[in-house]
């Protein structure tokens, strides 16, 4: 981020994330074994994520927006998962995976952040 310049809010970024996503679903399923298989795995989860955040916009309180905000990070781990088996197998080169990888990183983080803070911030770990 350049300096001075604001944090792109996280509904911006689950968005343009999933169209990522989707652009790389369409190019695995035009494949064969392994990559088409993980496809519609990736292609869930990855479009899930932000599903999941614009649902907790609505929340219809703040456990409904805790719930739906932990999904959404269930949700972006998992895409981390497959993504980092996508490149670890070579299915693609890591060239065109690494951005997604860390903006997946990135995403999950920042979601995880957002759930520890609404749930009041940390407790020493003992959150549940």
């Amino acid at each position: 981020m350049k300096n001075g310049e604001q944090p792109r809010a996280i509904q911006d970024r689950t968005f343009d994330f999933a169209v990522r996503i989707v652009k790389l679903s369409l190019h695995l399923d035009g494949r064969r074994g392994t990559a088409k298989v993980l496809s519609p795995q990736i292609l869930r989860a990855g479009t899930s994520i932000g599903a999941n955040v614009e649902e907790a916009q609505g929340g219809q309180s703040k456990a409904d927006f805790i719930s739906k905000m932990s999904i959404a990070l269930k949700e972006a781990r998992e895409t981390h998962f497959r993504l980092r088996v996508l490149a670890a197998a070579e299915v693609l080169p890591d060239k065109q995976l690494a951005p997604l990888i860390k903006e997946a990183d990135e995403i999950q983080r920042i979601i995880g952040a957002i759930v520890v803070s609404a749930k009041g911030g940390g407790n020493g770990g003992n959150e549940k």
